[in-house]
């Protein structure tokens, strides 16, 4: 029997809880009260832009600097249209329904607007961007755009946010290697296997409120068999990079780094209990440090190369 998941992720602390209206519901929209999913989007970019081949140091670090600031601002366009598209169902779920738009304390018209913004600085992020990544940020948008109606057509939308939220490994490949190889592709891989796990991890805090509602998704789906999912998830992700560090003859000062994401993986799909809604944010929010690890091996991996 699965627990009642009665709580809430909004931070409202600190500088965010001081600001005034309507800039504080404006902050919580963009999601930077959570700076989490920044994170988790930013750091397979740095695992891309180190990968690959060629670049120089500056051009990597130039690219790095780039690549932080846009996944901030794209991380935010992307909360802001899942919320548009969620705000009546966000509204129907205790963990989601104090978010600005589902609780009206920012109207739709004030949704899109902040949308817009977002998405115009983001252009010009991607304007500093070499021409391969203007080829791809089409798709990445659409990806964007339709990742919040995969939930009411499969019950895989979590699969759907690895192919959205993975998009960084593909980009930050192709801005350092001017191509997109079988290689950056790979690693693309192992970034949809890793986003997939972690994000069913995430989606079990909300099961009981989406079969209420009939909302589909991962966790649900693989809820009787929780541990071993993610557990596959993992060692696939896993497997698929070390085939990425075969293959790109990564120094081996990479393998120790990929050893510790292996133990720190696995122990989280061990330790995993999906009816405790709490302990699953706390294990989603740990793939951060996990995702830094991969990304100091990359980068050492390039160093010493």
């Amino acid at each position: 029997m699965s627990q009642t998941r009665a709580h809430t992720d909004i931070q409202l602390t600190g500088r965010i809880a001081r600001l005034p209206e309507p800039w504080r519901s404006y902050a919580l929209l963009a999601r930077l009260d959570r700076p989490v999913g920044t994170w988790l989007l930013f750091l397979p970019g740095v695992w891309g832009l180190f990968l690959a081949p060629h670049a120089s140091l500056q051009t990597r670090l130039i690219d790095t600097a780039l690549f932080a600031f846009g996944s901030l601002v794209m991380r935010s366009a992307g909360c802001v249209v899942n919320d548009i598209w969620d705000r009546d169902i966000d509204a129907k779920v205790a963990r989601t329904a104090g978010r600005p738009l589902a609780s009206g304390a920012l109207s739709l018209k004030q949704g899109l607007l902040l949308l817009a913004v977002l998405l115009l600085i983001g252009l010009g992020v991607l304007i500093c961007l070499p021409p391969v990544c203007w080829a791809l940020a089409p798709l990445a948008l659409l990806l964007v755009a339709l990742y919040p109606a995969a939930k009411r057509v499969t019950w895989w939308p979590q699969l759907v946010m690895g192919f959205t939220f993975g998009f960084g490994a593909p980009m930050g490949y192709a801005a350092a290697a001017g191509t997109l190889d079988g290689n950056g592709l790979l690693l693309y891989g192992a970034v949809i296997l890793w986003q997939l796990g972690f994000d069913t991890i995430y989606g079990f805090q909300d099961m009981d409120d989406d079969a209420r509602i009939g909302v589909r998704s991962t966790s649900r789906l693989m809820e009787k068999s929780a541990r071993p999912f993610i557990a596959t998830c993992y060692s696939l992700m896993l497997l698929a990079l070390a085939l990425v560090a075969i293959h790109a003859h990564l120094h081996w000062i990479f393998w120790p780094f990929l050893a510790l994401a292996a133990a720190m993986l696995l122990q989280q799909a061990r330790a995993l209990n999906p009816y405790d809604a709490p302990a699953c944010l706390k294990e989603f929010r740990r793939n951060v440090p996990i995702g830094f690890v991969l990304a100091a091996g990359f980068v050492a991996a390039r160093l010493f190369g």
